[in-house]
């Protein structure tokens, strides 16, 4: 394993991401048993307690198995792991896994227009206000991330409107994500957030309850800055391909 000391702050934090990066990257397969705590501290230049804290967190995830006197095994992240694991598998060791930016893109143009479609259909008297609000302050911003951060304002509105737990942990997930990318994603990204005619639309049909209309503005304002992300992501693929 190639594992480092630790020299850093927060020493369960630093042990938990580095093993964390191992199972991410395939250095630990599913049902490989890790090295023993005491063999963790060692290499690790750290305390057991903290190596146990870690493993305690990663076991915590879904992670890993942890068996008193027993090995600690690894458990398969696709199978075991949650949306929670969303921020860490879309950049592990600091690089973005395109794989995973893919995954979150399918997942929002899929995702986004079933809660627009819930949000008509289960409407509060606050939401036109909280919709017409956002889509102002889209409308009054030109900077590109300030702008995708009223997008993620209006979207937030929407899903709270959706009135549904599972929908609003997926969109926080996705939204912690996606925001350190914001800056990297601006020129993109102004395809979509841009468009305030579209989120007027798509406010429109929220808010009189016409729950197929706003399924399917919800998808005309996703889908070009989607595909055309998706597109950057098949060309860096491509470019990373052996010759």
């Amino acid at each position: 394993m190639p594992l480092q000391p630790v020299n850093r702050r927060s020493v369960p934090d630093e042990v938990f991401d580095q093993l964390f990066a191992e199972l991410v990257s395939g250095g630990l397969a599913p049902g490989e048993s890790l090295p023993s705590e005491r063999r963790l501290a060692e290499v690790l230049g750290v305390s057991r307690p903290a190596v146990r804290e870690a493993l305690q967190r990663l076991a915590h995830a879904g992670l890993v198995d942890v068996r008193q006197g027993d090995a600690t095994t690894v458990r398969d992240i696709r199978r075991a792991g949650g949306l929670d694991l969303l921020p860490r598998l879309l950049f592990p060791g600091g690089e973005i896994d395109l794989g995973v930016a893919r995954s979150i893109l399918e997942a929002r143009l899929h995702i986004g227009p079933k809660i627009a479609e819930l949000a008509a259909l289960r409407k509060g008297p606050a939401l036109a206000a909280l919709l017409q609000d956002a889509v102002r302050a889209l409308d009054a911003y030109t900077h590109p991330v300030t702008r995708q951060r009223h997008a993620l304002t209006f979207w937030e509105h929407v899903t709270d409107a959706a009135e549904s737990v599972t929908f609003r942990l997926m969109f926080n997930s996705l939204r912690t994500a996606y925001e350190p990318a914001l800056e990297a994603l601006a020129h993109v990204m102004a395809a979509e957030v841009d468009q305030t005619d579209a989120y007027t639309a798509l406010t429109d049909a929220i808010i009189q309850g016409n729950a197929t209309a706003a399924h399917t503005r919800a998808e005309d304002l996703l889908r070009p800055a989607t595909q055309a992300l998706i597109d950057v992501i098949d060309q860096l693929e491509e470019s990373d391909e052996p010759t």
